[in-house]
């Protein structure tokens, strides 16, 4: 992933404003998770909902909690497909079932392109383990530092260095001749 030099964007002071610029990054990370678009919609429609029970909190917070929470739901949704909808599709169909992409680039050769490479680096993301994938998500995708992102995957701060460490070298292998 190259690095980009893209200046942050100034901190939310209203809870509305936080939700609207955190909805697309916080879409891909549970459909990356969930591998279903309506169910990634439903993930972030539910975490939206109880952050809002938290618009009193101080929107230094309001961050890791919102990860917090979406990360709950994402494996929530996962235990109940696996446990309601598992015997009623074979492993291969829920394997083909696959993701949309949508791209309103203008340039069909540089979209074709863009998408093949995001196609390539979202099943290389989604072949990881779960907690390796958090680990990047929330570290490089989303620049959390360690101590928050440890707190959001709820374990120590060498653990997600160890993840971060092991998605990265995956991650390393699987991309490289794709370069």
């Amino acid at each position: 992933m190259p690095a980009t030099d893209a200046v942050p964007a100034p901190p939310a002071e209203t809870l509305e404003e936080f939700l609207d610029a955190i909805a697309p990054r916080a879409f891909r990370f549970a459909e990356s998770g969930l591998r279903h678009r309506e169910d990634a919609m439903d993930v972030l429609q539910d975490a939206m909902v109880k952050m809002l029970g938290y618009r009193d909190r101080p929107p230094a917070e309001w961050t890791p909690l919102f990860w917090t929470i979406v990360r709950s739901r994402i494996v929530d949704a996962q235990r109940r497909r696996t446990f309601r909808l598992g015997w009623l599709t074979s492993a291969d169909e829920r394997q083909e079932a696959g993701v949309e992409w949508a791209d309103d680039g203008p340039d069909p050769s540089r979209s074709h392109d863009g998408r093949e490479a995001y196609g390539v680096f979202a099943a290389a993301l989604r072949d990881l383990p779960r907690r390796q994938r958090e680990a990047f998500t929330l570290r490089v995708l989303e620049e959390l530092d360690v101590a928050t992102t440890a707190r959001v995957m709820g374990c120590g701060e060498g653990s997600v260095k160890t993840h971060l460490s092991r998605a990265r070298g995956a991650l390393q292998k699987r991309l490289e001749d794709f370069r």
